[in-house]
């Protein structure tokens, strides 16, 4: 029963932490506006988020092997206490861009941390159960920021501080406190305080994946909301955002049951596919076009890519459990962040809708090489 209350209360600071990111996405455009700057800016503010949380993941991934899993999660809590109030006082592009960085680390000390503590606190045995309770918190909460300042401002009206913020600022402080009170069930190692990640063997396929999963979102969050805005869906910001990545937590239930490298096929079939029906909907102005291939591409981002990427990562590694997950959160925010740059460029120069259409073209491109490299390189010698 208490393992069950730490791991409950564990996951709900995850969610909280993973809560705070996406929180100020439906506010984007008042904030590029307020500070008079174009797609490029609002991107590049988007990717500050990444220049975060890549040093933290490169340096202090094994951080809390040192000290210990709690303190990284209730600062990551107080980061984005931090992040979100900053934004209310000073609701501006170069705000934001400091908090989208604050978000970053607080995620990387968060997400290191915290699935390494799961594990310790469910036992070995559960480190794929563990796995899913961070995959599902975390999902939740990616998502869950977005659709609730997007509700937050349908009932509101227009402000800088919707009841989304306020619910954030309560949360995030009290369990801050509460997280430092769990009980320390990890061994204390004396090792550097910066620590680099690891990357077990033959997981270059997983990262891959998630890589290319995680840019589709990165897409959704940054550049699909400005198109939304430019044909008159705005309304729909919050919701699309929420089902980019709440759709893939309801398919991790049967991505569990999956073998690790069929879950990864289909993701890789999937991220594709659903950008080409985005696409397709911003194309023919449909909104339900639209939708779908926002669910099609989450279920890979949320569902079966993330899944099996965390737990072969966390169980190729079991005694750098921490340094792994940095390990494939860097492939994640390096297609999180860099495709949405080079689109956000590229929509200055060319428009929106042809800087998406690029886009599409790599995925497919990329996508067909790494799944034809990946087999090819597990296919059984014929002279055995």
């Amino acid at each position: 029963m208490k393992n069950f209350i730490s791991a409950s209360l564990l996951a709900v600071a995850l969610f909280i932490v993973t809560f705070a990111v996406n929180l100020q996405a439906p506010l984007y455009n008042i904030y590029a506006v307020g500070s008079g700057v174009g797609v490029t800016a609002v991107t590049l503010a988007f990717a500050a988020y990444v220049a975060g949380l890549m040093p933290t993941l490169m340096l202090l991934g094994g951080l809390s092997d040192r000290i210990g899993r709690r303190i990284p999660v209730a600062a990551a809590l107080l980061f984005g206490f931090m992040a979100t109030f900053l934004l209310v006082v000073f609701p501006v592009w170069e705000a934001l861009v400091l908090a989208r960085f604050m978000l970053g680390v607080g995620t990387g000390f968060a997400t290191t941390a915290g699935t390494a503590y799961m594990t310790e606190i469910l036992g070995e045995a559960k480190a794929k159960q563990a796995a899913l309770l961070v995959t599902s918190a975390t999902s939740l909460g990616f998502g869950g920021g977005a659709l609730a300042t997007g509700i937050s401002l349908n009932l509101q009206g227009a402000t800088i501080a919707p009841a989304s913020f306020i619910a954030l600022f309560i949360l995030a402080s009290t369990l801050s406190i509460f997280v430092l009170f769990l009980p320390r069930v990890d061994v204390p190692k004396r090792v550097s305080l910066l620590r680099l990640p690891v990357f077990p063997p033959r997981t270059w396929p997983y990262g891959i994946g998630l890589a290319l999963a995680w840019s589709t979102t990165g897409m959704t969050i940054a550049v699909v909301p400005l198109q939304l805005e430019a044909q008159g869906f705005a309304a729909y910001t919050g919701v699309v955002i929420f089902l980019s990545i709440f759709i893939g937590f309801l398919c991790q239930p049967v991505a569990r049951r999956m073998k690790g490298q069929a879950a990864l096929l289909v993701g890789y079939a999937l991220v594709p596919t659903g950008f080409l029906a985005l696409v397709g909907g911003f194309w023919s102005q449909s909104i339900l076009l639209i939708l779908a291939g926002t669910c099609i591409t989450s279920s890979a981002s949320y569902g079966f890519t993330y899944l099996c990427g965390l737990s072969e990562f966390s169980l190729r590694a079991p005694e750098d459990r921490a340094r792994a997950t940095a390990g494939l959160f860097v492939y994640a925010y390096v297609g999180f962040s860099f495709p949405v740059i080079t689109s956000g460029a590229l929509a200055d120069m060319f428009g929106l809708l042809p800087a998406m259409g690029l886009f599409l073209v790599f995925l497919f491109a990329i996508s067909l090489f790494a799944v034809g490299v990946w087999r090819f390189q597990t296919q059984p010698d014929p002279r055995i």
